[in-house]
């Protein structure tokens, strides 16, 4: 993929960096993987809102992506890359030998026709997918679960990559993209590689009407509202957070409170924070 640099001769324009789109090789998505995406607003089941700042945006269809690569011993050809507007990273179609089709996250260097496989009998090459127990010291992965079978939950984003570092009475020690340190099962399966799509943190919007477009609303901060919106807002002129520190609008404590909660929780997997 590639950046392009707009001409300053708007003041949107000024600013835009946008992706070339090179690296993709198909425009119209998989009708047999497209799913209606409902639009909330931010709001829940009761219709309040639980997500501020949402809303808008331009329609979408979901494009049902294989995270669990559970779909053992058969080769599968890669048709085509495809840009996925619901997330930052290109998705690759795959062809079985039994014909069905398949969305997965492109790692960085898969390309058209390349052939690839998942489970235990699968070769150490990218967009291969296997156990972690099999999977040498030193890989970068990509896609990898937390749960045995629960399918990818971590390292999904464009230019994500997690280094397998090591493995001890039956866990893999992983250094995740943050610098944090973790345990994971060596049940769990990973993708071998790199995200591709490197460069999309170097994209910039240039203007507000691109967030929108995304489905962004603007934020305000809360020290220039009214006490009635947020705890932060009156008082006459410019004034500090002040006591008790700083607050939710719904008057919880943010800005490092810890809220991590839970039956299991898997702080005990964590070897080491990540960098401050």
């Amino acid at each position: 993929m590639g950046l392009v640099r707009k001409r300053p001769l708007t003041p949107g324009q000024r600013f835009r960096i946008l992706d070339d789109h090179a690296d993709i090789t198909k425009s119209t998505p998989e009708k047999s993987l497209l799913a209606p995406l409902k639009k909330t607003g931010g709001r829940g089941f009761r219709g309040w809102v639980s997500a501020r700042h949402r809303g808008g945006g331009n329609k979408t269809m979901y494009r049902i992506i294989d995270f669990k690569r559970n779909k053992d011993d058969m080769k599968a050809k890669v048709i085509a890359i495809e840009y996925d507007p619901c997330r930052n990273a290109r998705i690759a179609l795959l062809e079985y030998e039994d014909k069905e089709r398949r969305y997965i996250l492109a790692p960085l260097g898969l390309a058209v026709d390349a052939e690839v496989m998942s489970g235990a009998n699968a070769e150490i090459e990218v967009g291969n997918c296997l156990p972690i127990k099999l999977i040498p010291v030193g890989t970068t992965i990509h896609n990898v679960e937390l749960k045995p079978g629960k399918g990818g939950q971590i390292a999904r984003g464009a230019g994500a990559g997690i280094m397998l570092l090591g493995k001890e009475s039956g866990y893999a020690i992983v250094k995740m993209p943050s610098g944090e340190q973790r345990m994971l099962n060596l049940e769990c399966r990973a993708t071998i590689g790199q995200v591709g799509n490197t460069d999309a943190q170097n994209i910039s919007l240039g203007k507000a009407g691109m967030s929108r477009f995304l489905g962004r609303r603007p934020k305000v901060r809360g020290s220039v509202m009214n006490p009635c919106d947020h705890p932060h807002g009156g008082g006459e002129g410019r004034a500090p957070i002040g006591h008790p520190g700083p607050l939710t609008p719904w008057g919880k404590p943010t800005l490092g409170y810890k809220t991590r909660r839970g039956k299991r929780p898997s702080d005990r997997f964590i070897l080491s924070r990540r960098p401050v």
